[in-house]
Formats: structure tokens, sequence, C-alpha cells
């Protein structure tokens, strides 16, 4: 056991505050603990205490300055050399001149640098000041100040070299609503998309009812183009694109009148729910409720057959329609490239992969492009079943067996928007191009991944275009193709399946206890939520005859590129779409039940 620690006798002062003068008369039978020759300094409440003791000072042994030394009148003068370190009146007598109250000799380390001089560079002082050593993690925070200061100078000499830097930013476009809402019109429900995260649904494998029309293989020289080695792409202006809605699809009503199902859609409507969270525009689709069964259509001169261009990035775009660069220019034009990328990456041989039936759109002698119609049938529940039409663009021969592809393009139109420039990255560093496109285009790249599941592709094929010129917006290149397998891409692009048929499954919920009649989903323009209206039975239903218009007002295409644009598509009274895509030279989407003609 450990002995008690001995504290000692402190001995009592009777006279006053401190150890008395002599211990022995106070406690002659005690023995002190105390060392001897040690002052003791009084000092009060108020007094700072700076130094207790300063044993590197010797004023007796100093001969610097004579006079400076302690007189050896005063009282203690002959132990002045072993009480030196507590005596701190002789820094009084050391420096006469200094005023007792103010702390001057105590000095606390200050860590703060020098202050620099106001003229001149810092080397012209410092140049014969021994340096000491620096430490390691002192120069890697000059480093980051340094990096600072440059990357500060670099944004000033951007900003300055700005066009219209006087101007203020712009503010974020005010989107508009994709259909105009009718005063007669009554709102039944509108559901937030942050209800949409929450849900999940597990369907089983899908069958197939039908197979329509015909591929041709894919050619995989395609795969290895570069930046270095790119290709023009070309245009297809003989090859009909067909666009038909849900209730003018044939095969749709024939499967209709023998109780196949109870709910019809096609792929792009259904990606378009299945991915509705992500999107930022505006889109509507029609609802028609006919006795127990359930269509999703197509609005005639909706936006949903062409593609979105930036939709989710931060910077906006030129809000003028006639802007090159606007929302609705970029979208028609991806839409061109769409098409003519999907028949270029083939081998067109001649050699086809043909179907159950021929393309159930297209009339006997016209030449179409490369699609099959997969009509596949999922279980919703024990008594409800959705049918939708799934396109694939392509097949391939892989271990002796032939695969269905996807071909999607994304387009490039101006590196000062997207940050990133496509012929100097996708080389070197493809994954930040891809990462810089799902932040710009989430939306559209979660569509067309939902589109290849629905279908259940093989492979989806993206490819890369950009514009041959920034401001030419005829003249595109294909600067590379990669492949991806659906489902990885969907794990990597955070889209879950079970999700995606949760967010269908409740709003076919929704519209099932809704009386029959015809309604309208619309997404709001401004907030993320889904809005539910009833319209009239005769909404959207233009009696209107194709006439073409009158020469004079036939927008005539640019002289560069007249050989290969066509602008003689036809017009609506309602709608001014094929009129803005006359002017690009570039598609007309119409959507009668004998599909559309692409031609550019």
């Amino acid at each position: 056991m450990v002995g008690a620690f001995e504290v000692g006798a402190v001995p009592f002062n009777p006279d006053g505050w401190g150890p008395p003068d002599s211990t022995a008369a106070t406690a002659p039978t005690t023995v002190t603990t105390l060392p001897l020759n040690v002052p003791f300094a009084p000092f009060s409440r108020s007094d700072r205490l700076g130094r207790i003791a300063d044993f590197t000072r010797n004023f007796a042994s100093s001969s610097a300055n004579p006079s400076n030394r302690p007189s050896s009148a005063k009282p203690g003068a002959a132990n002045a050399s072993g009480d030196a370190p507590f005596d701190f009146s002789l820094d009084l007598d050391a420096l006469p001149l200094v005023n007792p109250d103010d702390d001057s000799s105590f000095r606390l380390v200050d860590a703060k640098p020098p202050p620099r001089p106001k003229f001149g560079p810092k080397w012209r002082f410092n140049q014969h000041r021994p340096q000491l050593p620096q430490r390691r993690d002192e120069e890697v925070e000059a480093r980051k100040r340094e990096a600072e200061k440059e990357r500060a100078r670099r944004d000033r000499l951007y900003n300055l070299n700005r066009p219209n830097q006087n101007q203020p930013r712009r503010e974020a476009a005010i989107f508009k609503s994709s259909v105009d809402i009718q005063p007669e019109w009554n709102m039944l429900d509108q559901i937030p998309f942050s209800t949409f995260s929450k849900l999940s649904f597990t369907v089983p494998e899908p069958e197939d009812l039908l197979l329509c029309g015909a591929l041709e293989y894919y050619d995989r020289s395609f795969d290895r183009i570069t930046p270095k080695n790119e290709r023009r792409l070309e245009r297809f202006k003989n090859r009909n694109f067909f666009k038909v809605t849900t209730t003018d699809d044939p095969v749709i009503r024939r499967l209709a009148n023998e109780d196949k199902a109870t709910v019809f859609a096609t792929d792009t409507i259904l990606a378009t729910l299945m991915c509705a969270a992500r999107s930022v525009y505006s889109w509507d689709i029609v609802v028609q409720r006919v006795g127990n069964k359930l269509f999703f259509d197509n609005r005639d001169g909706s936006q949903l057959d062409l593609l979105s261009v930036h939709e989710t990035s931060q910077e906006p775009l030129p809000e003028a329609k006639d802007d090159i660069n606007s929302a609705y220019s970029l979208s028609v034009e991806a839409a061109y490239i769409n098409q003519n990328f999907s028949q270029q990456v083939l081998v067109r041989d001649g050699n086809k992969v043909s179907f159950d039936e021929p393309n159930p759109f297209a009339n006997e002698g016209d030449e179409v492009a490369s699609v099959a119609y997969r009509y596949r049938r999922w279980k919703l529940d024990n008594d409800m079943y959705l049918v939708a039409r799934c396109e694939v663009q392509s097949v391939v021969e892989l271990n002796n067996k032939n695969s269905f592809l996807t071909l999607n393009a994304l387009n490039e139109f101006d590196p000062k928007y997207s940050g990133v420039d496509w012929r100097q990255k996708l080389e070197t560093q493809r994954g930040a191009v891809l990462a810089t496109e799902l932040k710009n285009n989430a939306n559209k790249l979660a569509k067309w991944t939902a589109q290849a599941l629905l279908a259940s592709a093989d492979l989806m094929k993206l490819g890369y275009v950009s514009r041959v010129h920034p401001r030419d917006h005829f003249n595109h290149v294909i600067l590379a193709v990669v492949g991806y397998k659906p489902r990885d891409f969907a794990t990597q692009i955070n889209l879950n399946t079970a999700n995606m048929w949760g967010i269908v499954k409740s709003i076919v919920d929704l519209c099932m206890k809704l009386n029959e009649g015809k309604y309208v989903l619309v997404k709001d323009p401004s907030k993320p939520q889904v809005r539910i209206y009833e319209v009239p039975a005769d909404a959207f239903e233009n009696d209107y005859v194709e006439e073409p218009l009158p020469e004079e007002e036939q927008v005539q295409p640019p002289t560069e590129d007249a050989e290969g644009v066509e602008a003689n598509g036809t017009t609506k009274d309602v709608e001014d779409n094929e009129t803005e895509a006359q002017t690009y030279g570039l598609l007309v989407i119409t959507h009668p039940s004998s599909g559309f003609n692409g031609e550019v």
C-alpha cells in the first residue's frame, strides 16, 4: 500500500501576509521544508503576474553596460547573483525609463506574419536575412494560397473578357405549360413528386404478345470511332419514321377488342411517367377511360416525341424560339439527330431480321426505317394487365444469338454551355463527359434507359454527336459510340425498376377510380407536381384539312444546304411546330395513324 502524502508544516505569520521573517521564532519545534534564500514578492489582486522567475538573467556579471548594474547599497545586494531570478526590481534598475505599469518586458509569442512593406518587392529586404527551413505542411498551405490567388485572377480575367459583362445575369427561364389550361377544365387532383420516391412495386416478367417490323444488323465498325477519325452524320430522306399514339395503333385496337389487357400505352408514355420526378419541362398525357379499359395517349401536337436538351442543367437556355440554341430548336435538332443516327450505324446491305407481322403503319412499297415493335403484357394485379408497344432499332449477333439494341444519340451544341469539350475529353475523360450529360440531361437518359428495360433490350448504344461548328445546326459529326447494358446503366444512374413500376401502378390505380371520360395529366411548369384535369370528350380533336402553305408563305431553306434540306411538310392551323421545323429544315412530326415522314 502506498504511504500517505506528507504536506509538511506551514508556518503562521501573525504580523502580516506571507512567510514570517524567522520561522524559528514562531514555530521552534517545527521542521520547515521551505527552500532557503527564496524571497517573497508581495502583490495585490489587481496586479498582472508575468514571469515568476528568470534564471537566464545575471545583471551582476554583465559587462556590456556597467551603468545598468544594480546598486550595491541596496539591501540584499550581496545576494543579487542568487536572488536575481526572483527580484523584479532589477527590471526597473536595468530599464529605468520603462513605466512600471507597462508590461512591455513580457511578450507573448505572436504567430502573425510581420507586416509587409507597402513598396518594393519582398526579396529586397529579406535577401540577406538567414531563412529557417520551412515545414512541409506550411509549404502545402502556401501552395494552396497561391492556387486560390491564381484561380481568382483567372476568374477576374474571364469576367472582364466576357461579352456584355455589364448586363446583369439573366434569371432562370420561366417555363410555359405544354398545353393551355382551359377554364372549363376541372382539376381533380395534384400529385407532388415527393410522393413518387416512396413508391415501390414489383412486376413479374412480361410476355410477348406480338412482334412486328424488321431489323437491320448493327455495324460494329462504329464502335471504333474516335474524335480523331470522326464520321459525318448522314441524312436519310427516303426512310419513313412512325410516331403513332396508342389509340391510333391498329394492333392495340385489336388486342383491346380481344380483352388481352385493361391498360394500354406506349413505351414513350410509360417512360415519361416512370421518370416524371426527374422532369423539369412541362408535358401532358391524355387519359381515356372507356368501359373498364384505360388508354394513355399522346396529344396531337404534343412534344413527347421530341427530345429535351439541357433540361436539368443549371445554365438556362435562350428563351427566343427562333434562336438555334433555344429549348424547342434543340429538341427538334436532337430528334433529327437521333433518327439519322439510328439508321447510319446499320449495315445497309438488305439483310434484315423479320418478325411475325410487317410494320403495321407502313404502306406497301414504302421504305421503312429499321424498327421492331414488341407488344408486351405485364401483370399489375390479379385481374389487371398492361399492354405496351416497345421499340428496338437494331439487332446484333452475340454468341450465335440475335440480341436486340436500342440506338440513341447525345448531341453537343456548344461547349460553353456544358463546360466540357467533347473533342478534347472523349478519348481521355469519357467518364467526365458522361457525368456532365447525366447532370444536364438526367431525364432524357433515364427515359432512354426505361425504354430499353421495357423492351428487354440486351444493349443500348449511346452515340456522341456534335455540330461541325457551334453556329451550324445543320451539319453534324459522330465522335464516338458507347454500349451499355440497360440494367447496369440503370444502376449507375440510380434508376430503380421497382420505383418506376410503383409510379405507374399508383397512377393507373388513381385513373381506374375515375368515371368514364377523357382526362389529361399535366406536369406543372414551375412546380414538381402532376395535375389531373377532367376535359370535355371533344377536347384535342381538330377537324382540319391538310393543305400545303401558299408558295409565298413557305419558308425557304438556307442556301448552304438547299440541296439537302426540304421544307415541304404539312402544317396545322392550331400548332406551329411544323412551321418551326420547316424553318430549321430538320423534321416534321405528325400524329395520324398512317405515321409521319421524317424527311430532312
